[in-house]
């Protein structure tokens, strides 16, 4: 005789989608630009490892590349076992905005990376890393970004590589400056990338946030905020990039 449990339709995964917005302007050049692209490269394996470990959701990656006009890396996000990071390359200016409007646009329900079906979709993680000041008009792109549903809910970091990085800008995309974390060598970029990487797939694949009073949830925002406040990367700022 036939089991109820026999016909049982097993639960699809909820999605979260990790997004690196990558600044590859021409001052990304050089040591910059490398340590980046071989620190997400590292950094993978370990977010593959967080979403084959989740019983619940999966984790996928895109990447957005800005420089003079800015640049989706693959057609939509991609299962993080089968990503394959492809190294950028470093030239033109810094046209923040434009990945502002690009980020806007994939952060949609109906047209963009996150299709509205159902509950299929965690918000995302968004990781921005910048060497520079915008060469563009971004603060009415980001005032569109922030009225965003996904983006609101987002995790939101910021990497501010070197102190030419504008980092009240950046500041201006978290909403806090705590998760805005500036570096001056590849060491430190490679650690930091490591780490946001891996603790924003952590919490972001979360069903929600941690919080830290019974009764009172905090946002994953603010889990991360948590998260960095507790580490502690050396990063000698003689050792400029």
């Amino acid at each position: 005789m036939a089991s109820i449990y026999d016909e049982a339709v097993p639960v699809s995964r909820r999605t979260m989608v990790l997004f690196f917005v990558v600044d590859t302007s021409g001052s990304m050049h050089g040591e910059k630009i490398g340590a980046l692209n071989r620190a997400v490269e590292d950094a993978l394996p370990e977010v593959k490892d967080i979403s084959d470990s989740n019983p619940d959701a999966e984790i996928k990656v895109a990447a957005l590349q800005f420089a003079s006009g800015a640049r989706w890396l693959t057609p939509e996000p991609v299962e993080v076992a089968k990503y394959s990071w492809v190294d950028l390359k470093a030239d033109g200016y810094t046209d923040l905005g434009a990945a502002y409007r690009e980020l806007n646009t994939k952060l949609s329900r109906k047209t963009g990376f996150m299709k509205d079906e159902g509950s299929g979709y965690m918000a995302p993680a968004i990781l921005l890393m910048s060497d520079g000041v915008p060469t563009d008009e971004w603060r009415d792109p980001l005032n569109e970004l922030r009225q965003n549903g996904w983006f609101k809910n987002a995790i939101k970091m910021a990497i501010a590589i070197g102190d030419d990085a504008d980092k009240d800008v950046l500041k201006e995309f978290t909403g806090n400056s705590e998760l805005v974390i500036t570096v001056h060598s590849a060491e430190a970029l490679r650690k930091w990338i490591r780490f946001v990487s891996v603790t924003a797939s952590k919490i972001g694949s979360q069903s929600s946030g941690v919080g830290t009073t019974p009764g009172a949830p905090s946002s994953k925002q603010d889990d991360m905020v948590k998260q960095v406040e507790a580490t502690d990367i050396p990063d000698d700022a003689a050792d400029n990039f």
